[in-house]
């Protein structure tokens, strides 16, 4: 008997963001800190969960800086 398990999806969540002083090396856009939640699934169940802060940018939403 042979069972297949795939990953499914790995999904990045902004919790919350509150703006800082800084712009997108990008795009030249504001930057703002954002507390974020990574949830890593196989066979549409919860694997992995990870919470993290980035700096990202508000216009294009480029993570600059992770921390």
């Amino acid at each position: 008997m042979v069972c297949f398990c795939f990953l499914v999806d790995q999904t990045h969540q902004v919790r919350r963001c509150k703006p800082v002083v800084g712009i997108c090396s990008r795009c030249g856009g504001g930057a703002s800190v954002a507390d974020m939640k990574t949830a890593t699934r196989f066979c549409y169940v919860l694997f992995y969960g990870k919470s993290w802060k980035a700096i990202m940018c508000t216009f294009c939403g480029t993570i600059l800086k992770t921390y």
